[in-house]
């Protein structure tokens, strides 16, 4: 099912919870990328939602429930800059090549207990745990 309608924008109904929730600009990059995959790859729907994910995250990194746009445009974790097939394991759009800095004051932001004493390393684990939770409590709404 194509995510953009007429407008070439995203279609609310067809994209995933957490984009619904997100700027106008993070929802069309899923769409516009996702369309264009299933076209390439036939109706292979899995692997058009995992090129879209992969695009949304160069520009934009989830926190919370929603999507924002990242500082820095580039690969989230070293999933991404391997590719696709990289046996790494993704961070789930913690952004884990910002720096530590960032990733604390996002931690912040979601009231991560601990964060002080943690290193990079703890805070994408701790991000993407707070991430999670805050998406399922959306959901449940």
């Amino acid at each position: 099912m194509p995510k953009t309608g007429k407008n070439d924008h995203a279609r609310k109904d067809e994209i995933p919870s957490t984009l619904q929730r997100s700027g106008q600009k993070a929802q069309d990059t899923f769409a516009k990328t996702y369309d264009s995959a299933l076209e390439s790859y036939g109706d292979d729907e899995e692997r058009a939602a995992r090129t879209a994910y992969a695009s949304l995250k160069h520009g934009y990194e989830k926190v919370g429930d929603h999507w924002e746009p990242k500082e820095k445009r580039g690969p989230s974790d070293k999933h991404a800059e391997q590719g696709g097939r990289s046996p790494e394991p993704t961070a789930g759009g913690v952004d884990a090549n910002a720096s530590k800095a960032h990733l604390y004051q996002l931690a912040k932001e979601l009231d991560v207990k601990g964060r002080s004493t943690m290193d990079k390393g703890q805070l994408v684990e701790a991000l993407q745990k707070a991430n999670t939770k805050a998406t399922r409590k959306a959901r449940s709404k």
